[in-house]
């Protein structure tokens, strides 16, 4: 009986194996190294990115906000241009209502004058026939006298204030009718602010000064103050909205990419560790 050959295989390299565990922990620790310092540089970017966006952000929310209150405030003003045109147009309906019963009141007048001129014709002829009759006549009273002179004298009084009042009356026709050309002015150029405004007519009366009431944008035409107001808001709420939706985007960007570096430098930091203790592992061996 041959005796059993046993061949012990050569022990593996202890040195060898821990030197390419060694290796492959440096290469993993540079693999993930590059990985953070990849998210670390996307960070960087997207915060650098969000502040701008949100520096831009407040810009385009006050410029907003401004926009909003110019609108408010010619929304306001177009109404008190409204109240003008309104009050305009009443105060010259009663100056011409006014005129009118003005003009009614001096041809009442000029009637009465004329009857009281009459009258005071025929009274005074009635005085002098009496005062006639009266040398010829004793038997005529000296009442009789007196009363028709008196009347003469009344007549003639009346006819003196008539006059005065219609001098009065047309005097005061004269006011009203400066009043009436005045207003009348007056409630035109109200009108006319009124349709410049709104860019529409009110009045059925062609103006040629009204700008368009639609969306500017043809350099060449001119436009209503409100409706470039209008066109200003939009914009700015426009601006606003992509602002706040850039911003909203870059910040879930940004909160993804950080988290993902966070893992990153875990990671690292876990493979760091192996490989400290590994180095160490190898030189006490």
């Amino acid at each position: 009986m041959s005796p059993l050959n046993t061949t012990v295989p050569p022990p593996y390299g202890i040195t060898e194996r821990k030197k390419q565990e060694l290796d492959q922990l440096k290469q993993q620790v540079t693999d993930v190294q590059g990985t953070v310092d990849q998210y670390q540089a996307i960070v960087d970017s997207l915060t650098a990115k969000s502040n701008k966006l949100t520096s831009q952000l407040s810009a385009a929310e006050a410029s907003k906000a401004q926009a909003l209150s110019n609108k408010d405030l010619l929304d306001t003003m177009v109404n008190d241009a409204k109240d003008l045109q309104n009050n305009s147009e009443i105060t010259f309906d009663a100056i011409v209502l006014a005129d009118a019963k003005i003009k009614t009141v001096a041809e009442e007048i000029k009637t009465t004058i004329n009857n009281l001129i009459y009258s005071a014709e025929v009274i005074n002829k009635l005085a002098n026939l009496v005062i006639r009759k009266k040398a010829s006549n004793p038997l005529i009273s000296d009442e009789l006298v007196t009363m028709v002179t008196t009347a003469g004298t009344d007549a003639n009084n009346a006819v003196a204030l008539t006059l005065v009042a219609l001098q009065s009356v047309f005097s005061a026709q004269a006011t009203s009718l400066e009043s009436e050309a005045a207003m009348a002015l007056q409630l035109l150029q109200a009108t006319k602010l009124y349709e410049f405004m709104i860019g529409e007519e009110v009045d059925g009366i062609q103006n040629n000064n009204i700008p368009s009431a639609e969306t500017p944008t043809d350099p060449k035409t001119t436009y209503t103050i409100q409706s470039l107001l209008d066109y200003a808001y939009t914009v700015t709420s426009n601006m606003y909205d992509e602002a706040l939706t850039a911003s909203k985007d870059t910040i879930n960007q940004l909160n993804d990419s950080q988290s993902k570096l966070s893992d990153a430098q875990v990671q690292l930091a876990s493979l760091q560790a192996g490989l400290a203790a590994a180095n160490a592992a190898a030189l006490a061996s």
